[in-house]
């Protein structure tokens, strides 16, 4: 048995590097003296550290799906895909705090030992193969992103944003728990592959109680990737969490939560046509609504972390559309979509965060005149803004177009009216801030300190394959393709 367990880590060696670096990362911190305020070495070897379990990432992508610790974990090129995104998201949002002043200095070792914490829950959800593991999974990943949301401690805003998410955040956990134990009461096992082999056999009252279990088990992570009616603390905690912790929520919480959707989704809902119809069914209304509220609300918005936030749920609503058709071309529409996000949503923050370094807030009114300033930065801005509200021929055009032929060649015509208007909505205030940026007049010809080459060079460089995945995209929905989920 020991030696069966000690073979297992030979396969999760991504995690086990993560799970090191973080202890690391926690003793060296302990040596630093308070008035040596740069953390930059801490910084480097906590990239460093992710850049090896990169490395071990994309070796696992050829290897034969498997399930270990006694069927708790799969290692299959889904996960592993959904991994390397979120690995990659928080190297670049650890990058970031090291230059934000949103971070105070003594707190940037901090935020990259966080960071890599929430990773290491977020790699376990990804994995998951039951119950326990899944919700252990949800719990690592979400009470260390309380701590991050209020790492302003001198700013109330701040403090009310780690509050907000706290409280949230426990009363989802405790109602998805609620309905795990239901799950278990009815089905008499937390693994996936003995769940589902019960699930044809169940009928009247029993199937109505797990159908309901999965609705209150859906809260905990409907939560925890903004979908409506569980988005109302995104806004909040986006705005009052430091610029480098909001751009970490945008990719690596939401790509962990719907790898477990997904996951969930097309283990349980494609073998008893009454689940398959009620799913799909709640699946498409939260879809329209949240990409509903996310996009109307973001029109009015003047702060550009808020109109982040409410972006960022209006692309949740529709990366979901992916899930409801249960087939591996969902999910390989989501895949890229979630690509093409982590980039394009990490180029955003980065030009707001210098920005809001510069002018002390992160109010449109900034953004005035950038062309003027930094044209360079003001282009790119602009290309990421009209990738994000999914025009050609950027990576967001691709991304949306292949959610949009999936949920047609499934002939579900209304929810795709409903995603094309939703889009027309997000273009419109996507041009606005856009229109600031290139139309308006400076207030001023004094230069934004934070777009030094160097950093100018890594927004460059994070351009780079938000332009060509709209050009050669090919290559990637391959990869996708072949990510698929090994169910036992």
């Amino acid at each position: 048995m020991i030696q069966q367990l000690f073979g297992y880590l030979g396969y999760y060696i991504p995690e086990i590097v993560c799970v090191v670096l973080m202890t690391s990362l926690l003793v060296a911190e302990s040596t630093v003296k308070d008035e040596h305020a740069n953390r930059g070495k801490i910084i480097g070897f906590a990239l460093a550290g992710l850049t090896i379990c990169l490395g071990f990432l994309f070796a696992n992508l050829g290897e034969e799906p498997k399930i270990i610790f006694h069927n708790a974990i799969t290692i299959d090129p889904f996960s592993t895909l959904i991994k390397i995104i979120m690995v990659m998201g928080t190297m670049g949002a650890i990058f970031l705090s090291y230059s934000s002043k949103d971070i105070y200095s003594n707190l940037k070792s901090e935020f990259a030992i966080m960071a890599v914490g929430v990773l290491i829950g977020g790699m376990l959800l990804a994995s998951s193969n039951n119950m326990l593991t899944l919700y252990l999974g949800i719990e690592t990943l979400s009470i260390l992103s309380y701590v991050m949301s209020s790492f302003k401690r001198d700013e109330s805003t701040s403090t009310e944003a780690g509050l907000k998410y706290a409280l949230y955040g426990g009363l989802s956990a405790g109602v998805a728990l609620f309905g795990m134990s239901h799950l278990y009461g009815a089905l008499g096992s937390i693994q996936f592959g003995e769940m589902i082999t019960k699930l044809p056999g169940l009928e009247g009252l029993n199937l109505a109680v797990v159908l309901i279990s999965f609705v209150l088990f859906f809260v905990g992570i409907g939560y925890k990737i903004s979908l409506f009616p569980f988005h109302m603390w995104t806004p909040d905690v986006y705005q009052g969490s430091p610029i480098p912790v909001t751009a970490f929520f945008a990719i690596v919480p939401k790509m962990a939560g719907l790898a477990a959707l997904i996951r969930i989704s097309m283990i349980f809902f494609s073998e008893v046509k009454i689940l398959t119809v009620s799913w799909v069914g709640l699946m498409l209304a939260i879809s329209a609504l949240t990409m509903t509220v996310g996009n109307v609300t973001a029109i009015g918005q003047t702060s550009v972390k808020r109109l982040l936030a409410f972006s960022s749920i209006g692309h949740v609503g529709l990366m979901i559309l992916g899930v409801v058709v249960l087939n591996d071309v969902g999910i390989r529409a989501i895949l890229f979509y979630g690509i093409a996000y982590m980039f394009m949503t990490l180029i955003a923050f980065y030009v707001t965060s210098h920005l809001s370094d510069m002018y002390g807030n992160d109010s449109s009114e900034v953004f005035k005149g950038l062309i003027y300033k930094h044209p360079l930065m003001a282009i790119i801005m602009a290309g990421v803004l009209f990738s994000l509200a999914g025009m050609p021929p950027f990576s967001g055009f691709v991304a949306k177009f292949n959610i949009f032929s999936v949920i047609i060649e499934k002939k579900m015509y209304g929810i795709a009216i409903v995603a094309a208007i939703n889009s027309v909505i997000a273009l419109y205030y996507y041009v606005k801030l856009a229109k600031t940026m290139i139309f308006s007049q400076a207030d001023g010809e004094v230069k934004v300190s934070g777009f030094t080459g160097g950093h100018q060079a890594v927004i460059v460089a994070m351009f780079i394959p938000v332009l060509l995945l709209g050009i050669f995209w090919e290559k990637v929905m391959i990869l996708s393709g072949n990510a698929t989920i090994f169910i036992k």
